[in-house]
């Protein structure tokens, strides 16, 4: 009897054994797996996103995800809630819906699995999580420490200490909350819960700026602790790198605070402006109103997300007289001297009369510009031709996208001449016919300044490693010659008379600096039909005229209290640019007068 039971007992431990290692060895081998091994992602830190000085226009810090594990809460989840609510700053009946204890499947035996990981909150501060951890340890939830027996003081130490616990995050912050907040864009959570970036620079190098993700693969007991001789793969995360800008905040800075008193006088639907360094394409200041606040761009309408400069077209009006007459002195068709008849404010031609806002006789090519004569422009275009003036819009950028490194560009509209009306070769010239970004506007602007060379606008400085060593270096890069220097030089002897009390600006007219521009008043277009009292108003110019450090473009949508761009863009030009020489440091150009008589004496 004992033989016999033995070699049973023997026989079912042999059986059990079989069943265990043979028959269920690949369930319990995965479960094994799934309750000791672990493979944690590590995530590289996000990188900075810096202007020409290296101030930081975006970072990243580290952060908590705040996890619980239901199991381990038990009953005691409306306590944990009502603790947390206040701390995470959620709704507590959310918490208490995350804290509950739930199946998530059942083993093959019908043993439920329970869920031992729901996340509560993503992007916690470090100090908020230590003041959580401060409030789990005080807390008794409920229970009354006198009386408690083993299984009880086991369950309490497990709430305050392993029933809630983080994970490694990090948060994006904009230190300077709304300042370039259209260059810089924002993030947010990819399909996996993933930093990513949305807008802006943030999109536009987003596989520069996420880095590498790194790995460990290991083992952890029943405390969660890792057994660290049991750790296989540990591969570091590499951080993103910084992506230096050419923007100066202070230039920034300068450019938005008088964009908010422009708008403030005036009180457009959008205002719009952009600083450039003429000789090398670089972008100093760009912003756009209505503005947001990255931190939170969720709470922003749409349209302010929008950034105009880049996105946004309309017909240029008078600005774009630069094209007409510069391709015409390049052609030689013209001299700044050579006279047209403007025909006293009205023009007829194909059927169409077109007018100018004043009545003028003979002018002078200059004189057209500075009196910003449409009826003198159209003249030169008809005389220039159809084939000759599309190649003067084309090899200015019009038509095309500028290459900014920034999402959201658009090209513009510029018809081939096979689309042109009888009237077109007259309305072009003037700025009616073709729509343009403010961006391709001053470009165009700064070809004339840069002596007849269209540059590739420039946003990205450098990109730099975690250790500051420099990873990549953009340089300055020439599209083409546009027009040649010569005619350049006789363009800016033309839009130097525009900021003169003769001129359609003199409200841009610097004390120490000569400027070089052009008014642009359009009317605007809804529908295909032009709308009276509703106009795109602008100023574009650069200083010092001879030899230019900045060139500034004010575009205001709808103005009030005027719609001429010499009443409203004009002063606030001015005012950028005086700013903006100070904080710079440039030199003059127009001496003072007591210096003129102690030079002259010496």
């Amino acid at each position: 009897m004992l033989a016999l039971l033995l070699a049973l007992g023997l026989g079912f431990l042999g059986y059990r054994l079989v069943d265990l290692q043979v028959f269920r060895h690949d369930e319990l081998r995965s479960m094994a797996k799934r309750n000791t091994q672990r493979l944690e992602t590590r995530k590289p830190l996000r990188g900075q996103i810096r202007d020409i000085r290296g101030v930081p226009l975006a970072t990243s810090v580290q952060s908590k995800i705040v996890c619980a594990d239901p199991k381990l809460v038990g009953e005691r989840w409306p306590e944990m809630a009502r603790l947390l609510a206040p701390l995470l700053k959620l709704d507590e009946n959310f918490l208490a819906q995350r804290l509950q204890p739930k199946i998530i499947r059942y083993q093959t035996n019908g043993q439920p699995v329970f869920d031992q990981h729901a996340v509560l909150k993503n992007k916690v501060k470090i100090e908020e999580w230590e003041k959580i951890q401060q409030a789990l340890a005080l807390n008794n939830f409920g229970m009354n420490e006198e009386t408690l027996t083993k299984t009880q003081k086991e369950t309490l130490k497990n709430l305050r200490q392993k029933a809630v616990f983080t994970e490694e995050d990090q948060l994006r912050t904009y230190p300077n909350q709304s300042l370039a907040a259209h260059v810089i864009g924002y993030v947010g959570a990819g399909n996996g819960g993933e930093m990513i970036g949305v807008n802006g620079i943030e999109r536009r190098m987003e596989s520069q700026l996420s880095g590498v993700l790194g790995w460990r693969r290991t083992e952890i007991d029943g405390r969660r602790h890792e057994l660290v001789a049991y750790r296989d793969q540990d591969v570091e995360a590499r951080d993103g790198m910084n992506v230096v800008l050419t923007l100066d905040a202070g230039l920034q800075n300068i450019l938005e605070t008088e964009l908010l008193e422009a708008s403030r006088q005036h009180t457009p639907i959008s205002i719009s402006a952009v600083m450039v360094r003429p000789r090398t394409g670089e972008i100093l200041a760009m912003a756009t109103l209505p503005n947001f606040d990255p931190n939170r761009p969720g709470v922003f309408p749409a349209d302010s997300l929008r950034n105009r400069v880049i996105s946004d077209i309309a017909e240029p009006g008078s600005t774009f007289k630069i094209v007409v007459v510069s391709g015409g002195l390049n052609e030689n068709a013209v001299k700044l001297t050579d006279q047209f008849d403007c025909e006293h404010g009205r023009f007829s031609f194909a059927g169409r009369t077109l007018h100018d806002h004043d009545s003028h006789g003979l002018l002078s090519v200059e004189s057209i510009i500075t009196h910003s004569s449409n009826i003198g422009a159209a003249k030169i275009g008809i005389k220039m031709g159809p084939t000759a003036l599309y190649s003067y819009i084309h090899n200015f950028g019009f038509g095309v996208k500028t290459g900014v490194p920034l999402p959201g560009e658009v090209s513009g509209i510029v018809y081939p001449t096979k689309d042109w009306s009888k009237v077109s070769i007259a309305q072009i010239p003037m700025g009616h016919g073709v729509a343009v970004t403010p961006l391709q506007m001053v470009m165009a602007m700064s070809a004339i300044a840069n002596n007849g060379r269209l540059m590739r606008p420039m946003l990205i400085d450098r990109l730099e490693d975690q250790d500051g060593n420099i990873v990549a270096k953009y340089q300055p890069q020439v599209l083409r010659e546009v027009v040649s220097s010569k005619a350049a030089r006789d363009m800016v002897t033309a839009l130097k008379t525009v900021a003169t009390p003769e001129g359609t600006a003199p409200k841009a007219k610097m004390d120490h600096y000569t400027v070089a521009g052009k008014t642009g008043t359009a009317q605007k277009a809804e529908h295909g039909v032009y709308v009276s009292g509703k106009y795109f108003a602008s100023f574009i110019g650069f200083f010092p005229a001879d030899n230019p450090e900045l060139c500034i473009s004010i575009v205001l949508d709808e103005p009030k209290n005027g719609h001429y761009g010499g009443q409203t863009a004009a002063p606030f030009f001015k005012n950028i640019a005086e700013r903006a020489a100070n904080y710079l440091n440039l030199k003059p150009d127009i001496l003072e007068p007591v210096v003129k008589e102690t030079l002259a004496l010496k």
